[in-house]
């Protein structure tokens, strides 16, 4: 069949079983969007290109699927940079399609060009600037298996304009549909690594039966995998401590007895101490980032490590492990079981962990989570904002974040019992990200009820964006925790630099939350005190035919703890200052 580059991009885009695409169009990549109108792929129309990766972002987030977004050249592809550097950095499966000048006009400083490719090869797993039509179909193939197999990423496909235009003779071809072998054999020199070593993973059993103080560490890592049922079997069976990392909530269940919930510079006090004090790290799908280890040299310093990954660059990039395998950690774990239980058959025993897992329930019981409620007539406590938001929504919503203060209440006060439903900007800390990301997540997954909670600086940010959630009927609902500052920023600035603040102040009331969420098509409320908080949310949570935004205004003054001071070790975890002990 002949066809034309810009009708087999799309064609191929719907061979791969591409649903929906986020993008915003312009002069280098308009051929490729003249088929779009013919093609049952859904566009959403964002207003600024940023928008639309991070709603790829949220759509891959939330349902495995790869996320993508179509745009044009020059400033369209450097707007884009942002999403794919985040997508690089949390391994989020994602292909993005940019625009580019005439290949006879590359290098001459044509309008709106830009090195697309140079500009990106640092922050995608793979890009290419396609130079001829006939290579499309193959190249679009490649792209969605390097995307999502092995260690997912993003991945981005430059077309030159002249190689999509059907006027212009580069751009025809015969249209083909290859196969997954002349794809396997287009990529010789990728072969991810899938099942691991089997002596590494016997080794790994015999560390796990001499464990007394094990901890599995469970990144991200799994949900990539769709690991959450094989992890919870291990951890039942061998009656492990469960810590799950900020890109791993909900791939084991908060209200479970074995999840300790988050470690880090903001986890709670038994997760870090637990790692800290363990003389086994289980780590699966995780990578030892530094927000995790702390200071490095003082890290789980009596722990030997098996690391489990399927990306081997990253065994022994931060701490050696005793036992590294490489492989998906579904299929590792499933292995590991199976030898546990020849182990068990052959007559040796799991050690008793009763002490261990004694200690580290004390731990739970003496550093909880905790602060302060407002008095009367005060502002908000975020921490009661976030309580109340989890606590009237259904189990199984997605919740989106910015990044911040409200990032770290949200992974610490929502209870994550699902997988997929935590939508998160975690290795490159994106302001900006929730509200886009938060739509995208509500179009993949439409039968879910989508909260984003932003802070006031990240709002400003990319609040455009629900424009676009107007425009397409994507009923997003937004809490925006007020707090007139940079928070994140502020609290060091108190705690670090005498509470020198220097230029994080916002303003309480400019803008105008409310007026200009009313202006982008929501339904909108300021909440000012708790008795109107629940009852806000309940308004909100009814509203199912436009996006919503609450602005809830809250205290200033109020900081994330638990704590660990960057530059020191994970033994300076800094609680509540009410849970302090008495010098």
């Amino acid at each position: 069949m002949k066809t034309n580059g810009g009708a087999a991009l799309i064609k191929a885009l719907e061979m791969e079983g591409v649903e929906v695409v986020f993008g915003l169009p312009g002069g280098a990549i308009l051929p490729v969007y003249d088929p779009i109108i013919e093609s049952p792929i859904r566009h959403i129309l964002v207003r600024h290109e940023q928008g639309a990766g991070h709603m790829a972002q949220g759509y891959a987030q939330s349902t495995g699927r790869p996320g993508v977004a179509i745009v044009t050249s020059g400033p369209a592809a450097t707007n884009i940079v942002t999403p794919l550097c985040d997508a690089y950095m949390d391994s989020t499966p994602m292909v993005v399609i940019t625009g580019q000048v005439a290949f006879s006009a590359i290098g001459t400083d044509a309008f709106q060009e830009a090195d697309t490719v140079g500009i990106t090869r640092g922050v995608t797993k793979h890009n290419e600037l396609i130079a001829r039509a006939e290579d499309i179909p193959l190249i679009v193939r490649q792209a969605f298996h390097i995307a999502t197999t092995g260690r997912p990423g993003p991945v981005l496909l430059d077309v030159p304009k002249n190689i999509v235009d059907p006027t212009n003779p580069d751009s025809a071809l015969d249209w083909y549909w290859p196969t997954d072998e002349e794809v396997a054999a287009s990529l010789p020199g990728y072969k991810p690594t899938i099942k691991g070593h089997p002596r590494k993973i016997k080794q790994a059993a015999k560390f796990i039966m001499e464990a007394d103080r094990p901890v599995i560490y469970a990144g991200g890592g799994i949900l990539k995998a769709r690991a959450a049922e094989e992890l919870r079997e291990l951890a039942e069976m061998t009656n492990t401590p469960v810590v799950t990392t900020l890109m791993a909530r909900g791939a084991f269940p908060d209200d479970h007895p074995l999840c300790l919930g988050m470690p880090g510079m903001h986890g709670n006090y038994t997760a870090v101490t637990a790692m800290q004090r363990s003389d086994l790290l289980i780590a699966l799908g995780s990578r030892f980032d530094d927000r995790i280890t702390g200071r490095l040299d003082g890290f789980a310093p009596g722990a030997k490590v098996i690391h489990v990954d399927i990306d081997p660059a990253e065994l022994g990039k931060v701490r050696v492990p005793d036992v590294p395998i490489v492989g998906d950690a579904r299929l590792i774990i499933v292995e590991i079981i199976r030898e546990l239980r020849k182990l068990r058959d052959g007559g040796s025993e799991l050690p008793d962990i009763t002490d261990w897992r004694s200690t580290v329930s004390g731990w739970q019981e003496k550093y909880p989570l905790t602060y302060e409620q407002s008095e009367p007539g005060a502002l908000l406590k975020p921490q009661y904002v976030l309580e109340q938001l989890r606590e009237r929504a259904p189990q199984d919503c997605i919740v989106a974040s910015g990044v911040g203060q409200h990032q770290m209440w949200t992974s610490q006060y929502w209870e994550f019992r699902h997988p997929y439903t935590w939508i998160n900007s975690g290795g490159l800390g994106t302001m900006g990200f929730a509200v886009p990301a938060a739509i995208g997540a509500k179009v993949g997954r439409p039968d879910r009820m989508v909260w984003a909670v932003d802070g006031d600086g990240c709002f400003q940010m990319t609040a455009q964006e629900l424009v676009t959630a107007t425009t397409e009927r994507i009923p997003v609902k937004v809490a925006i925790l007020n707090n007139a500052y940079l928070g994140m920023v502020r609290q060091w600035q108190e705690m670090f630099y005498e509470e020198r603040y220097s230029e994080v102040y916002l303003s309480p009331d400019l803008p105008d939350y409310v007026k200009w969420a009313e202006a982008m098509g929501c339904m909108a409320l300021r909440v000012e005190s708790p008795e109107e908080v629940g009852p806000a949310i309940d308004k909100a949570n009814a509203v199912n035919d436009r996006p919503v935004v609450l602005e809830f205004r809250t205290d200033a003054s109020e900081k994330v703890f638990p704590m660990v001071p960057s530059g020191l070790t994970n033994d300076h975890v800094m609680v509540d200052p009410s849970q302090e002990d008495p010098k």
